[in-house]
């Protein structure tokens, strides 16, 4: 009875592979390769030995062949190789780190979302750093099918155990209704938003979010998990409005492209032409829905010039994010997602009046002969959020326009 869990390739980086192997008698032998055994042999010993004591193994040999792994990881990793071996619904948990707490809201900007395969800690540890507005933990199309299991106990320890400096902390499950398994290794570990992939329905939008509900009444915990279905088919496209409205929790519909064209039988190109029913399509129904639009990845991580020319073509459909699956598009996603000097111009006179009517005790807000709605002041308040936050207006603008 072997198994084995982990990477030890010659580019795995803060990884690690382990061995497991359950014996009759000998009691537990734990045997560290590591440049830094020196240092931190026995800590690990000391972690390897409390997870086999947490799941009942008094006689195992385990080898682990490490190369940076924080502890996070080997965590994942041995208890993985584990339960290969001695399938349990027990968990091993590390505690919580507190700065991974935190909430966010339904309708904060999403215009850069960083994919991080599920299954490759050296991608995710230092992903905060780039700033995107979220940081997406990716257990679909990222992760071989024989390692899903390994995964999903990665991502869980992730976010319990990684800080990623308060970006929106995202994962995309496996398809429904294989994903379904998913959300009980993500829910419980204060997943922020959690995409839905070649979504065509808006059943498994409530199939989703039964699963959610059932998670929290057995932990007796009550809070918002946002979705956001991702569009990834004919079937999709033409259900998109009917998923978009599905429920109160989805915030933001994505298109995925690569799935959409395969799906049409074309060839996906920089222009666009073979998928602009489909975005338009998809925009409409957030618009209409009163959620964000999230267009797909670019695909071409060298090319910053086509890059930039899709970003402006998105954003003139009415897109209001992309993802992105390399930290050097976020730069020129975010720049130009961000609102030109025409939008920030319109949405400081909205803000101007209804600062005006508010203080007048006025119940309608006017700018010139127009009556404005309260819909309208709020995404003006959501253009000026977005251009303080990518430095296109000052902060205190208003102490210097609004006296």
């Amino acid at each position: 009875m072997i198994a084995t869990a982990g990477n030890n390739g010659e580019k795995d980086r803060s990884d690690c592979l382990v061995t497991l192997k359950l014996v009759q008698s000998g009691g537990i032998r734990i045997e560290v390769l590591s440049k830094v055994n020196a240092l931190y042999g026995e800590d690990i010993r000391l972690l390897c030995k409390s997870i086999l004591d947490f799941f009942s193994i008094e006689h195992a040999v385990l080898e682990v062949s490490d190369k940076g792994a924080l502890p996070f990881v080997m965590a994942a990793r041995v208890e993985a190789a584990i339960k290969q071996l001695k399938p349990t619904d027990e968990q091993y948990l590390l505690e919580m780190l507190p700065e991974s707490l935190y909430h966010t809201v339904a309708d904060q900007p999403r215009t850069t979302r960083l994919y991080l395969p599920g299954n490759t800690p050296s991608l995710m540890i230092n992903a905060g750093i780039h700033k995107p507005e979220g940081v997406i933990l990716d257990l679909e199309d990222a992760v071989a099918f024989h390692k899903k299991g390994e995964a999903r106990l990665l991502v869980r320890n992730a976010l319990r155990n990684l800080s990623f400096m308060g970006v929106e902390r995202m994962v995309r499950i496996n398809q429904i209704p294989a994903g379904l398994e998913d959300l009980d290794y993500v829910v419980p570990h204060n997943v922020n938003l959690v995409l839905v992939p070649k979504c065509e329905s808006a059943a498994q939008i409530h199939s989703v979010n039964e699963r959610i509900a059932l998670i929290q009444n057995k932990r007796g915990t009550q809070r918002p998990v946002w979705l956001m279905p991702i569009i990834e088919s004919a079937l999709g496209v033409l259900n998109s409005f009917e998923i978009a409205k599905a429920a109160e929790n989805v915030v933001a519909m994505a298109i995925g492209l690569e799935d959409y064209a395969a799906d049409m039988g074309v060839n996906r190109t920089n222009e666009g032409v073979e998928s602009l029913f489909a975005r338009v399509q998809v925009v409409h129904a957030c618009k209409a829905a009163r959620i964000q639009a999230i267009d797909s990845v670019f695909s071409d991580v060298g090319d910053m010039i086509a890059l930039k020319a899709n970003v402006q073509a998105s954003k003139a459909l009415g897109f209001e994010g992309m993802g992105c699956i390399h930290p050097r598009q976020i730069s020129i996603i975010r720049e130009n997602f961000a609102p030109n000097e025409v939008e920030i111009e319109a949405a400081k006179k909205i803000v101007k009046a209804f600062k005006i009517a508010s203080e007048k005790g006025l119940g309608v807000v006017s700018l010139g002969t127009k009556m404005i709605d309260a819909p309208v002041v709020k995404r003006a308040m959501q253009t000026i959020d977005l251009a303080v936050a990518l430095g296109r207006l000052e902060k205190n603008w208003s102490d210097k326009e609004l006296e």
